[in-house]
């Protein structure tokens, strides 16, 4: 299995203020690299409550390049790959909503929820936010920064897909019971998943 997985930190609450992007690059099982860019969001603008969060201020990324000019360097990290974040819905929007900003095409690529592929293969925890499942597999986790997310979301992920038997996309809708979202030039398709199922093996935590 090979797959990159993805986090935002953003300035405020509008998706199109990314202010820093990591990722974790996983080939053949094994986690080969992560690497993570500060972004001056457009305007500048940061929420408090944002920066409460992550850290990040304005004087951070001041002199940090606008995410335009950072596409150049990401698009063909990206491109024709599977992107993996947990809650997808959150860091997938946040690239959406920023290459419209920059009037950016999309790039082609497939991508996936961690968070809701977990509660298939990990049934009955409290609850399935990256720290939880982090302390539940004893993972590592300096949370709300990029890098350290993103490289936290891959070690769940190689486990996920270990205990659940996955070996390649073709698999998700089986063993994960998910079907992957899409980027591509003009649009986008959702991760949805698979809530009924004639027959599936169960993935009891212990």
């Amino acid at each position: 299995m090979n797959f990159i997985t993805i986090d935002f930190e953003t300035a405020n609450a509008q998706r199109n203020s990314p202010c820093e992007i990591g990722l974790t690059f996983v080939k053949d099982w094994q986690i080969t690299e992560t690497k993570s860019w500060l972004i001056r969001p457009k305007y500048n603008a940061f929420d408090y409550f944002n920066i409460l969060i992550h850290g990040i201020t304005p004087e951070d990324v001041a002199d940090q390049p606008e995410f335009d000019t950072l596409w150049e360097e990401l698009r063909p990290l990206l491109e024709n790959q599977l992107l993996i974040a947990h809650n997808a819905a959150f860091d997938l929007s946040v690239l959406r909503k920023t290459l419209e900003t920059y009037h950016l095409p999309f790039p082609e690529l497939h991508y996936s929820c961690s968070y809701i592929f977990s509660k298939k293969v990990w049934l009955g925890l409290p609850r399935y936010d990256l720290k939880t499942l982090c302390q539940f597999n004893n993972i590592d986790l300096i949370h709300h920064r990029a890098g350290p997310d993103s490289r936290a979301t891959a070690e769940l992920v190689i486990k996920a897909f270990t205990k659940a038997g996955v070996t390649s996309i073709d698999d998700f809708p089986e063993k994960l019971m998910v079907k992957p979202g899409q980027l591509f030039e003009g649009g986008y398709k959702p991760v949805s998943s698979i809530r009924k199922a004639k027959e599936r093996k169960s993935y009891v935590w212990k």
